[in-house]
């Protein structure tokens, strides 16, 4: 709905691939010479290669989406992803074509120069439409039906993103108390003011239980051929992941999207766990356990392996097993979160605390299918249900399989805290990130995860108690 948006984001991709030939043939030419290029007629298939990598790596990563004219960190996260996509086709093509010329300096010099001018693009487009649009060009006069809650909001949208080209001129709503600065009229007035105020675009935001008034407001519209949207009342219970399909004539919205949903997915998923468990056990576990086990035994008495009913997926109880940490009997049923120089705490279970060495026997869970290298974390009952206290859709993150380290935990939203207020806070930001990372999962994520986890715990840092 941003004004011509579809025809930015055209023009946005094409400067782009113009980048990308102008830099290709510069950095060549950089590298060896143009003469040389010319005479090498395959380095015109990875040209041809990199412009369709480049559009289908972006149409995935949604690098030209209209979040993108707001959010430059975004943008150039989305730039560096772009760029190492482009040096990994250059090197794989290289390689298989044992090209002896356009190697490293070629690499370094295209890479570079792609994420350069890109991100310069980015700036300047950026700054380009802002400039246009303050000067009171490429406007679309715009009003919103409806002045409560809903509408007031997206008012509020449209003025701090004046990049969006919809001047926002004022409200028309039927309760003349409402808003009364910013009010153009009611209902019965929408024909004139939309022939006076010469408006372009109409934004629907009427509560459900005014709905009545929908199919005449949208008869006025359409009479006086003005774009009309509508921001459905039931929007508060739709994630930022919705999606929309058609069964037969009728549309259907569903509030969520998980791509674990997909088969595919979670096949490559659940691939990638056994196969790098299976090679965690062999190559580390083997030698790595015994040595542990042996630490635990002699600095305290009992078992070396904790095992707690845990809830997973679809809210199955599963046997989660864990190094033990505490003495014997100090970790009961009720809820008693471990925090920082908790006396329950072995000497031996600080350290593998700290480290986050004390989830490893959850490589068996996994092996089991029970659980994920990367998932929400898996609660305790008892805590399960007093977390349900303070986030009434905590049992969503129960949509996948639980992880030994997730999207929460390498954000240092690990452990618990004594203090009420900040546990709730800690608490409530934990399950927002788990619910984030399940809508927005990909198998890069995944390895992302993985990749800070175990940098975390090679510095001891994974602020886990």
């Amino acid at each position: 709905m941003i004004v011509n948006q579809r025809s930015l984001q055209n023009l946005r991709l094409l400067i782009d691939l113009l980048i990308i030939n102008c830099v290709f043939i510069t950095a060549a030419s950089l590298a060896q010479s143009f003469d040389i290029l010319t005479s090498r007629n395959y380095m015109f298939i990875l040209l041809l290669m990199l412009n369709i990598v480049w559009y289908f790596s972006s149409a995935i990563i949604r690098f030209y989406d209209e979040s993108g004219l707001r959010y430059l960190s975004f943008q150039f996260i989305n730039i560096a992803k772009n760029s190492f996509i482009q040096l990994m086709v250059s090197v794989v093509f290289i390689f298989i074509a044992k090209e002896d010329l356009f190697t490293r300096n070629f690499i370094v010099f295209y890479s570079i120069g792609i994420f350069f001018l890109v991100s310069m693009r980015t700036v300047l487009f950026r700054k380009f439409l802002s400039s246009l649009r303050s000067k009171g060009k490429n406007l679309r006069n715009t009003i919103i039906i409806g002045a409560g809650e809903i509408g007031n909001n997206f008012s509020k949208l449209l003025n701090d993103n004046p990049d969006f080209g919809l001047q926002f001129l004022g409200f028309v709503d039927d309760d003349n108390s409402i808003n009364k600065s910013m009010l153009l009229g009611n209902t019965g007035e929408l024909s004139s003011i939309l022939t006076n105020n010469k408006i372009d675009e109409v934004i629907i935001a009427l509560p459900a239980y005014a709905s009545d008034k929908l199919n005449e407001v949208i008869k006025i519209c359409n009479t006086n051929a003005v774009r009309t949207h509508i921001i459905p009342d039931y929007f508060k219970f739709i994630s930022k992941k919705f999606q929309l399909n058609m069964m037969g004539n009728f549309p259907i919205i569903t509030v969520r999207q998980e791509p674990l949903d997909e088969f595919q997915w979670r096949f490559i998923k659940r691939s990638f766990d056994l196969f790098f468990a299976i090679a965690i056990i062999i190559f580390i576990c083997s030698w790595l356990f015994p040595l542990i086990i042996l630490l635990i035994k002699t600095s305290s008495k009992g078992p070396a392996i904790f095992v707690q009913d845990r809830i997973g997926k679809n809210n199955k109880i599963f046997k989660c097993y864990k190094f033990r940490t505490m003495y014997i009997n100090s970790d009961k049923k009720s809820f008693v979160p471990t925090t920082k120089d908790d006396l329950r705490v072995t000497g031996i279970g600080k350290f593998l605390r700290k480290s986050n060495m004390d989830e490893l026997p959850q490589i068996f869970n996994v092996l089991f299918g029970d659980m994920s290298f990367v998932g929400p974390r898996p609660h305790p009952i008892a805590f399960n249900n007093a977390y349900t206290e303070l986030y009434d859709e905590i049992k969503l993150r129960h949509l996948v399989r639980p992880g030994i380290t997730g999207w929460a935990q390498v954000h240092g939203l690990r452990g618990d805290v004594l203090d009420e207020e900040e546990q709730r806070i800690r608490t409530i930001k934990r399950i927002e990130h788990d619910i984030w990372y399940i809508e927005n999962w990909t198998f890069s994520l995944d390895l992302q995860i993985i990749l800070l986890t175990v940098w975390q715990m090679i510095k001891a840092d994974t602020k886990g108690f």
